[in-house]
Formats: structure tokens, C-alpha cells, sequence
């Protein structure tokens, strides 16, 4: 019986952000949804200022420019928040 595993990075195709969550569609069908509060930049930023993101490497992270935000794609899959987060800040 063969029972590889192949390892991937997570790649995502589609962005959204409502009032309480991220949500994440991937390239291979998942969708990953996670509080909106683990980020604080963008929990703070305006609707407009969260609409405006470009997916990077490829896919493996999200930028959103007007609020200096960084995530990785596959940090979000293993349920990473962010330092802020963490901190209670």
C-alpha cells in the first residue's frame, strides 16, 4: 500500500473580510475562517481600508497596504493570531 504524503504550502485564491472574521478560500477548496480580533490592524481599519489586499508569494501570504498587515496564509491554517494578539494589545 502506498501512503505518501506529498507537502504543499497553503495558497489562497480568495480574500474575505466581514465585521468579525477573515475568511480564506484556498486554491485546493478549503476555506479557512478565523476571528477577526487575532488582528487588530485590520480589526481597527475601515471597510475600505480592509477591501485593499494583494496576495503575495504567490499566494502563500496576504498584504493589506493601507494598514501595514502581513499574514502568512499557512499561519492562519495552523490557527496562528498575531503578536499583538497574543500580547493583549
Amino acid at each position: 500500500m502506498d501512503s505518501s504524503v506529498t507537502s504543499s504550502e497553503p495558497i489562497a485564491a480568495q480574500v474575505e473580510v466581514t465585521d468579525v472574521e477573515l475568511v480564506v478560500g484556498l486554491v485546493d477548496g478549503r476555506r479557512i475562517a478565523v476571528p477577526l480580533v487575532w488582528f487588530p490592524r485590520l480589526l481597527h481599519a475601515s471597510t475600505e481600508q480592509r477591501a485593499v489586499f494583494e496576495l503575495i508569494g504567490d499566494g502563500e501570504g496576504i498584504h493589506w497596504p493601507d494598514v501595514d498587515e502581513d499574514l502568512s496564509v499557512r499561519g492562519l491554517v495552523l490557527g496562528s493570531p498575531s503578536a499583538a494578539y497574543r500580547k493583549g494589545t
